[in-house]
């Protein structure tokens, strides 16, 4: 039985290793073409579609105003862009909130009876006729320069869609800080997934498409309350080029409290597995490249490792606690402690133990080098602690959850 656990800790370590070397070789490979992007991004746009972005809301009183004068400050010829609050059916005072807007000539408001974001973003499709649509979360806002740089992306005729640069707002809480660090590591992924033609979601946060890409393969479904990660495996079904603009800087509340964050991250995973169930014909498939070969299963596998890795960590926590405990049945307390000396010959060499220390200083170099891309600067600070020692055990609680939820077809929703 300890032969059959070492060598499944083995292959998953193995794979961790693999993909971390994988990613910070291609980052290194791609670094000339972000310092292009980044270059260009200074200089002065030429290219000024008309563009549409979409404003779904239920029950976001609280942060709605703040999202639209988010969006009224771009720098963007005001003539070129149109602004759809949609209300769906939200029961607090959203709408009378909304009522403050309506004076304001780029706004649309729109109250319609409550059938999920998929259909206020379906409804929004129909009545725009602009050249690029968009979506922003109704909790999320916009750094004023962020719709100039994801255009630019479009100049590229075989981009059919931009997904932007998306940060934590104003993290206050320990969970916040982790989440930070979280996105940080997200926005250097996405950004890697994007040159490997790999991007499979496009968050709901500004991320911009062709209006050819609704016309060719259709609107928004529910998607199992993921719609955003189900267009993006769509597009990628049709082999449909989805950039990423790092450059364009977007800032979402992040949940306060354990109890928000499970339910969240419960959906997306779960809505992650069954979205990839329902793309499975994509799963090792030349056509595809690196998604179906390479990174659709990483990410599936790394949901199963994960949950037994923590297991384990637990399992073998609690044995070492009994023996403790029938040790101290046996020989009673022991009033004498150990000595601590040096000595480099106890250092622990097994390929777990080294294989294991070096998976964590390659999650440390990833999230050093993302925290670069997202701030500029390298820094080192108490959320990189929070991060690195405690994501680790609160993750498998959502996971587990969501794996459960899918075998035994139980549905998660957004309330």
């Amino acid at each position: 039985m300890a032969g059959i656990t070492n060598s499944i800790v083995y292959i998953l370590l193995f794979i961790s290793l693999y993909f971390e070397v994988f990613i910070l070789l291609t980052y290194l490979e791609l670094r000339p073409i972000i310092k292009y992007e980044d270059e260009k991004a200074l200089e002065k746009a030429k290219y000024y579609p008309t563009v549409t972005i979409m404003v779904p809301c239920w029950n976001e009183e609280s942060t709605i105003s703040k999202t639209l004068h988010s969006l009224l400050n771009l720098d963007y010829p005001a003539d070129k862009l149109e602004i759809m609050a949609i209300d769906d059916g939200s029961t607090d005072n959203t709408w009378e909130v909304l009522q403050k807007f309506s004076s304001y000539k780029q706004i649309t408001l729109v109250h319609k009876e409550n059938g999920g974001k998929h259909t206020a973003l379906n409804f929004g499709l129909s009545q725009s006729k602009s050249e690029l649509i968009g979506c922003l979360d109704a909790d999320s806002y916009v750094d004023k320069d962020a719709l100039k740089h994801i255009v630019q992306y479009f100049e590229d005729k075989q981009t059919m869609a931009v997904t932007p640069s998306v940060k934590i707002y104003q993290p206050k809480n320990i969970l916040q800080m982790i989440q930070s660090v979280e996105y940080g590591w997200g926005i250097f992924i996405r950004k890697v997934l994007a040159y490997l033609g790999a991007l499979y979601v496009t968050p709901g946060p500004f991320s911009i498409f062709r209006r050819e890409v609704f016309e060719k393969i259709g609107s928004y479904r529910h998607a199992h309350n993921t719609e955003d990660l189900e267009i993006a495996l769509r597009m990628q079904a049709h082999h449909m080029k989805i950039a990423n603009a790092h450059n364009a800087r977007v800032y979402t509340v992040a949940p306060d409290t354990l109890k928000k964050l499970y339910r969240q991250r419960l959906r997306w995973t779960f809505g992650f597995i069954k979205n990839v169930i329902d793309y499975k014909f994509i799963f090792f498939r030349k056509q595809y490249g690196n998604l179906g070969i390479f990174i659709l299963p990483m990410a599936s596998v790394s949901i199963i490792s994960g949950i037994y890795l923590i297991g384990m960590t637990f399992f073998n926590a609690g044995q070492s606690m009994m023996h403790s405990i029938e040790r101290f049945i046996t020989v009673g307390f022991s009033p004498h402690l150990p000595s601590f000396s040096f000595d480099i010959f106890s250092i622990n060499t097994e390929f777990i133990a080294l294989a294991g220390s070096i998976a964590f200083i390659g999650t440390f170099l990833m999230v050093l080098v993302s925290r670069r891309m997202s701030e500029g600067k390298l820094s080192f600070g108490m959320d990189l602690v929070y991060f690195l020692t405690l994501y680790t055990f609160i993750a498998p609680l959502w996971l587990t959850k969501a794996v459960f939820n899918a075998i035994f077809s139980v549905k998660t929703t957004w309330r």
